[in-house]
């Protein structure tokens, strides 16, 4: 059995719903994600250029093979217009076995 930490959770922030759909589409038909949920009205509180400051985002939930995380960092930041766009990766400890396999090969999905 495969362990399920070669499956990864990445978080991404997009500015609007618009830049969140294109870079989920993206990952999903380059096949370097098998879903990305798209949450809507998120606000982001954090520290740039000396204050704090106040954005709504979407963020976008994407379940990817751990191995495809240096090609799907690259498609985000080519398609992100953010200057450093937030881009984590957390490793899986557990899941459903039959989601976790559909995550490594989405396309033989039954």
């Amino acid at each position: 059995m495969t362990s399920p930490n070669d499956i990864q959770l990445v978080f991404c922030t997009a500015p609007d719903a618009d830049t969140a759909r294109r870079i989920a589409t993206a990952l999903v038909e380059y096949r370097l994600a098998a879903c990305v949920n798209l949450l809507p009205g998120i606000e982001s509180l954090y520290r740039w250029e000396g204050g704090v400051k106040s954005d709504t985002e979407v963020l976008l939930m994407i379940k990817a093979r751990a191995a495809d995380y240096p090609m799907l960092e690259t498609r985000i930041r080519a398609l992100h217009p953010y200057e450093l766009p937030e881009i984590i990766a957390v490793p899986l400890t557990t899941g459903l076995p039959a989601y976790l396999d559909w995550v490594r090969n989405p396309d033989e999905a039954t």
